[in-house]
């Protein structure tokens, strides 16, 4: 299996280096899907190191390093021009041999310190993989290139171009737990190549047809769907979590780019098709500052949850009208119960309602419930508080409804009274419908089940084994960071708790 053998590379490379386990896992995903990634952080913090042992994971991996500076010449990166060919032949080509068009494996620290002329030739390199030598193009083995720096590139100086081609940017920061620290001192061996076994190498054959098979992987819909949701959330990026909010531009190469990232992610992960699972490391591709990264990765946590919180959403509304319904069924049972004789002959409509002659449009009903709780009409007696507002789900109905302390859009408040046949509003008196002459009414008896019949126990049951295995689809993803788990710990942690005020809430139908 594939990813086994990968976990068993990544355990091997990260010997020695402590706190790296995610740039390792990024660099090599990187590596094998042929991307570039740039590491952020101060000298001194393995960054190197890093891209060492990315070539340490190639059979036969061939490496090259450079320290970039003002002075920095295309000699010294790309080889020097061969003296012989330009005094026999004419031709201007460089000697290229054990520079970075032969390496599988490049690191460039300092990299916005590089010239004009580097810079141009390393955006062809990065991504066609091709090198100008003289009147000939030739392709590079190039699988990775490691840039390093301790600042982002400077606005206005032309380095766009070359930062939007490392796809993956990731922070790269010293030790921070104690025990790390600790055995990074302790250890004896220091922070030297690693020694990986030739059985967990990446043989060039093999790099090849991993190649061919990224380009056969699909993305389905529903992941087509996350990444819409996801750009047009970070038109709204909270920066370290700070009120202040950014726009983050990404670039339809990068997006293309990043789908090349998914597809290597899913096959590394044996799998035949990307999944929502591919999403999450993808954050290290979607911010321009450090201080966007982390509510990036909240962002696209949260959207692969969003069906879910729609599903919870959507529940919750139901559950709420059924208990609604349910009360006001069984508080107009009780008022039947209790009606007086001169009541027993007004007619209820839909089991809760009667109805107002001759008020408004003719289309005006009150709670049987709330009708019997009305004083008699008197001088002294200016009547009940009450609203009366147009029925949300049957728009052309007005509905009364004694005041409890929460007004329905649109509602205007009135007071109530009653005599035996009749409602006053404001003291104006309307006829309430009674029964024809032989006419019968029955008013359905409320159940222990909700009214509308749902399962809502087996929905819920089903919502959290749903949730669960996606939070478990994530979590198997060998590029999913610790951190990032912690992340998405915390934001299934909050839908579970929306799902156990639901169980709450459910009570309230059996009651």
């Amino acid at each position: 299996m594939m990813k086994e053998r990968i976990q068993s590379l990544l355990q091997e490379m990260g010997k020695g280096i402590y706190e790296k386990d995610t740039e390792l896992a990024m660099s090599l995903l990187a590596a094998i899907a042929g991307e570039s990634l740039i590491l952020l952080g101060p000298p001194g913090v393995a960054k190197s190191m890093v891209a060492r042992r990315v070539k340490a994971a190639f059979h036969k991996g061939r490496s090259f390093e450079y320290l970039m500076s003002r002075f920095s010449t295309p000699d010294e990166i790309f080889g020097p021009v061969s003296i012989s060919k330009l005094k026999d032949s004419d031709k201007y080509e460089r000697s290229i041999e054990g520079y970075l068009p032969t390496a599988d494996v490049v690191f460039l620290d300092e990299i916005w310190k590089a010239g004009p002329a580097i810079q141009n030739t390393l955006l062809t390199v990065m991504n066609e993989k091709l090198f100008r030598n003289g009147d000939k193009e030739i392709r590079v083995p190039l699988k990775l290139l490691v840039a390093a720096s301790n600042e982002l590139p400077a606005q206005g100086e032309g380095l766009e171009a070359l930062w939007d081609r490392f796809i993956i940017r990731m922070e790269c920061g010293n030790i921070k737990q104690e025990k790390n620290f600790n055995a990074m001192l302790a250890d004896e061996q220091g922070e030297g190549n690693a020694e990986i076994p030739s059985e967990l190498q990446i043989k060039e054959d093999e790099y090849q047809e991993w190649t061919r098979k990224i380009d056969s992987i699909a993305i389905p819909e529903r992941v087509l769907k996350c990444i819409a949701t996801i750009r047009k959330a970070l038109g709204s990026v909270a920066v370290d979590f700070s009120d202040e909010r950014h726009d983050v531009y990404v670039s339809d190469r990068r997006w293309k780019k990043i789908a090349r990232l998914m597809r290597a992610s899913a096959l590394v992960n044996d799998r035949n098709e990307v999944t929502v699972a591919d999403l999450v490391p993808m954050f290290h591709c979607l911010w321009q500052e450090p201080g966007e990264a982390n509510d990036v990765r909240r962002i696209i946590i949260r959207t692969l949850f969003n069906e879910f919180s729609s599903k919870l959403e959507g529940m919750k509304v139901a559950i709420d009208d059924d208990i609604r319904v349910t009360r006001l069924h069984k508080a107009t049972t009780a008022a039947q119960r209790m009606m007086e004789e001169a009541d027993s002959n007004k007619k209820i409509f839909d089991n809760y309602y009667y109805h107002l002659h001759d008020h408004d449009t003719g289309n005006t009903y009150i709670f049987v419930a709330d009708y019997q709780k009305l004083p008699v009409v008197s001088k002294q007696n200016v009547g009940i508080l009450a609203v009366i507002y147009q029925d949300p789900k049957n728009p052309v109905r007005s509905i009364i409804r004694l005041y409890q302390g929460e007004e329905p859009r649109g509602a205007r408040q009135v007071h109530l009274t009653r005599s035996d046949k009749h409602i006053f509003i404001d003291g104006v008196r309307f006829e309430i419908e009674t029964l024809k002459r032989g006419e019968t009414q029955t008013i359905l008896p409320p159940s222990n089940r909700n009214v509308s019949g749902r399962d809502y126990y087996g929905e819920v049951d089903e919502l959290s084994n749903a949730i669960s295995k996606r939070e478990k689809e994530i979590e198997e993803n060998i590029f999913v960071s610790d951190e990032d788990k912690k992340v998405l710990q915390e934001i299934v942690q909050t839908i579970y708790t929306e799902i156990a005020y639901t169980r709450y809430e459910l009570q309230k139908l059996e009651g």
